[in-house]
């Protein structure tokens, strides 16, 4: 087996960029020829930079059967590592080509469906109004998925939930904020609690309209319920943040979601505030620490921390 060390010692010596572009295309596609079309080469000169390639690293890549094209254990070692050479690679290039006051560029900003939803829209229109020649570009997921994406190059910033789900030293993170949750519920249905303010043991006997599994809204609701000794109720669950609300509204059952949301959301909802102590979640915004974000995004992560 091919060590990490050895393959970025390779690559400071002999491996070119080029050669790393064809490996990633195959490793992605598994095959050769749909690989060459990817990258808008011919498959026999594909072929021949990853022997070459394969040579210089002194071990195979690829185990090749007909019709099967898997990877060896150099190239899963080699895989991330060139992942996140051509991702740094291809920021650098868009660093070097934005122009004097951000007149051009991209910002990848990855955010939770939540923070989409609520804290996201007004940041993002006055960031656009100030430097609209800057592209947008925007991915939803789970926190998990989005310090995996950030750690393989393919975000520049990232709004998360704390605590991650898997800590990393290779990140950065700053508290933007903490959160209060609430509960909706339909004007048609009985108000859950006092009307007034909602307790957590109140919840027990409603029913829930709950999200997805690794929504961290649905961790928190189900570890808050539990720690009150009771199993929620579901009514339905599976669901994103515009669909949770749907069926709220369509009176399914009441569900716990971050007061920004609520408020911007709450047409057609009853909003009730969660009794001291209440349920919180702090919100923040995340890097990688080994290279700094590009200019474009380091301008959006000053408007997020002044918001």
């Amino acid at each position: 087996m091919v060590r990490l060390v050895s393959i970025a010692d390779a690559y400071d010596g002999c491996m070119q960029f080029q050669q790393l572009q064809y490996f990633v295309a195959v490793a992605e596609t598994r095959h050769f020829t749909r690989a060459a079309d990817l990258v808008h080469v011919a498959q026999p000169s594909l072929s021949q930079q990853i022997k070459s390639l394969e040579r210089e690293l002194g071990a195979d890549l690829f185990l090749r059967a007909r019709g099967n094209i898997t990877l060896t254990d150099a190239g899963e070692a080699l895989l991330p590592l060139a992942r996140r050479i051509l991702a740094d690679a291809d920021t650098a290039r868009h660093e070097v080509q934005e122009l004097a006051q951000l007149r051009s560029g991209r910002v990848r900003l990855g955010a939770t469906p939540s923070l989409l939803t609520g804290l996201l829209p007004d940041v993002l229109r006055a960031f656009h109004d100030r430097y609209p020649g800057i592209r947008l570009l925007i991915e939803e997921g789970g926190s998990h998925d989005l310090v995996r994406e950030l750690a393989r190059g393919a975000l520049d910033l990232a709004l998360v939930v704390l605590p991650l789900p898997a800590p990393s030293p290779a990140l950065t993170t700053v508290e933007l904020l903490r959160e209060d949750l609430v509960v909706v519920s339909s004007p048609e249905a009985p108000a859950p609690g006092t009307g007034r303010t909602v307790r957590i043991p109140d919840l027990e006997g409603e029913r829930l309209v709950m999200f997805r599994h690794g929504y961290d809204l649905r961790e928190l609701t189900v570890a808050a319920c539990r720690a009150e000794g009771f199993e929620p109720d579901f009514a339905v669950e599976g669901g994103e943040m515009d669909a949770v609300l749907g069926f709220v509204r369509a009176g399914l059952g009441v569900a716990v979601v971050p007061r920004m949301v609520a408020t911007r959301s709450g047409r057609g909802l009853r909003v009730t505030p969660l009794a001291r102590p209440g349920l919180h979640r702090t919100i923040a915004l995340a890097h990688r620490s080994d290279v700094a974000p590009p200019r474009a995004a380091r301008e959006l992560q000053r408007m997020l921390l002044e918001r």
